[in-house]
């Protein structure tokens, strides 16, 4: 792969015909440098796309032999796995990783993208925030050859790498479940904007299910989240169970919400899975920890960061641009345990 050549100080000072030392201490607004050179010059470095170099003592041939992974959290189990997944592979091939998070925030995720860029990662790994529903903040990658690669959490449309699982089938799948427990009226919980498809696939292999069953898919079970939370998990169950015609079953997106569900009906003297079944997603620790276990989606977190990686490393050995494609990991299972197993 060809590489980019980053504009230096050294350009910057062969344009305006000044010292290098003029231009290091313009830019960092030196007393000693006049306000109107400051001026000319910091207008000189945006015009000429100047990033400074944050990494500099440590580079070798302008690469800092480090993959950056901006993910929402490190909290969820889930992430930790991929970028465990990630790490590993890295180190392999003597990579180090730096590890940004948005906290589901489009804006927190603008900003850290700029800073990955500013700090001239050689590759970057990227499961999009909540909130995000404009990707031209990663452009600054893909147009100056440094291999993108987003996981999980997708953009619909951007022609780069991506990893994901079959979210819809995964849907289908723990859909089908519990009607085939016997549920009637199965409420669902959603997040996400719909720029990305991970949550969306996901519901969308719900309704399928529904519909394929000859059961009805009603707008009042399903919830659209602003975040992945137990908090939010808590208030969304609450509602449910406030409904006229209350759920008798519920697909959550993650197994974090599927645990807030199970200890709201609970507090509430609901019967689970009896009169209330629940599956959820990830098979995050705490789905065997809780009473009544929680029946899940297996995704293969791990493997998936290290597909992840070995993208980037691909793209980063080849001589020629990678033809973008996408790895989708089928081998999703439904983990049957107390919390819908009523037959």
């Amino acid at each position: 792969m060809e590489e980019h050549r980053h504009v230096t100080i050294y350009d910057i000072a062969e344009r305006l015909n000044l010292a290098t030392s003029t231009i290091s201490r313009a830019l960092k607004d030196h007393h000693t440098i006049s306000e109107q050179t400051i001026k000319k010059v910091k207008q000189t470095a945006k015009e000429m796309g100047f990033v400074p170099n944050t990494l500099a003592a440590g580079l070798r041939g302008n690469q800092s032999k480090t993959i950056g992974i901006l993910i929402p959290t490190i909290t969820q189990p889930f992430l930790s796995s991929l970028i465990s997944g990630i790490e590993i592979t890295a180190r392999k091939s003597e990579y180090s990783v730096i590890i940004m998070q948005s906290h589901d925030s489009y804006e927190m995720e603008v900003d850290l993208a700029k800073s990955l860029y500013s700090n001239r990662v050689s590759g970057v790994i990227c499961s999009l925030a909540m909130e995000t529903k404009d990707t031209s903040h990663f452009r600054q990658f893909s147009n100056n050859n440094i291999p993108l690669v987003f996981v999980d959490r997708v953009p619909r449309d951007y022609d780069t790498f991506r990893v994901v699982i079959n979210n819809y089938l995964a849907g289908y799948k723990a859909t089908k479940h519990l009607i085939e427990q016997g549920c009637k009226r199965i409420a669902h919980l959603t997040a996400g904007s719909e720029f990305g498809t991970l949550y969306n696939e996901r519901k969308r292999g719900y309704t399928d299910a529904l519909l394929e069953h000859d059961l009805p898919v009603e707008n009042d079970l399903i919830i659209s989240l602003k975040e992945m939370t137990y908090e939010e998990g808590v208030k969304a169950s609450n509602h449910l169970f406030d409904l006229k015609l209350p759920p008798d079953g519920l697909f959550a997106p993650g197994d974090i919400l599927a645990v807030s569900a199970v200890q709201t009906a609970k507090k509430r003297g609901i019967k689970v899975p009896d009169q209330f079944a629940v599956i959820g997603f990830n098979n995050d620790p705490i789905s065997e920890i809780i009473e009544p276990n929680i029946s899940t989606i297996t995704h293969p977190a791990e493997k998936m960061g290290k597909a992840a990686a070995e993208l980037i490393f691909k793209n980063l050995k080849s001589v020629k641009e990678e033809e973008a494609k996408e790895i989708t990991f089928l081998n999703t299972q439904v983990l049957v345990r107390e919390s819908s197993k009523k037959i």
